[in-house]
């Protein structure tokens, strides 16, 4: 049997070649024995009705697989030469036919290191969007401390608010000096609260990128 490979031939037809041809030496083998046993049951048969016959069955027997060895000797050699014969003129592709599912290489062919490049080239983009998940991933959770911590500016802010709003309703003296620290320290975590909140849109807007 024939062991060179035919990858397309096989991407073709489903099977490979040489299975096709091992199938059909099984099948005419398997035949040949079975109609070696229906020739042997014949003779069998005819030879009872010849009384006195000194043939036996084993001597039939014996007769029938010397027969068998050699029509499956020719059979072999006859085999092989169908086998070239069809492995070569049906069970092959030319070399000039190019398959329809391959017309996109002959629309677009590339080299071999071509495609290495564009292999390399998938590569990195696969490694940049990983990096870029995981970016992504650590600025939405930054984007959630940030809002705990906004939300407790926003309460300071609240409370100072507060404050500033008894001293000058009172106008208590005592309260002058405090006044103006927490004026101060209000304006500041303003800044702060307007500088968290211009990160946390940052951030959404980089979110809806990826």
């Amino acid at each position: 049997m024939s062991v060179t490979p035919m990858a397309y031939e096989t991407q073709f037809f489903g099977f490979t070649p040489q299975t096709c041809m091992l199938r059909i030496y099984i099948a005419f083998q398997d035949y040949l024995f079975e109609t070696m046993l229906v020739v042997e049951g014949v003779i069998l048969k005819k030879l009872r009705s010849f009384p006195g016959c000194e043939i036996g069955a084993l001597q039939i027997r014996k007769s029938t697989e010397k027969f068998l060895f050699f029509m499956k000797d020719h059979f072999d050699k006859l085999f092989s030469k169908m086998e070239e014969m069809l492995l070569q003129l049906v069970l092959t592709i030319p070399e000039n036919v190019l398959l329809p599912e391959d017309k996109v290489h002959e629309q677009y062919p590339y080299t071999k290191d071509e495609f290495q490049a564009l292999q390399d080239e998938i590569n990195r983009l696969q490694q940049q969007y990983r990096a870029e998940a995981s970016a992504g991933q650590a600025l939405r959770a930054e984007l959630e401390e940030q809002k705990v911590v906004q939300a407790e500016l926003e309460k300071i802010l609240q409370c100072f608010d507060g404050l500033e709003n008894i001293c000058r309703e009172h106008g208590t003296g005592n309260f002058k000096e405090s006044l103006v620290f927490l004026t101060q320290n209000s304006k500041k975590l303003q800044g702060v609260l307007r500088d968290v909140e211009e990160k946390s849109k940052k951030i959404m807007q980089h979110d809806k990128l990826m």
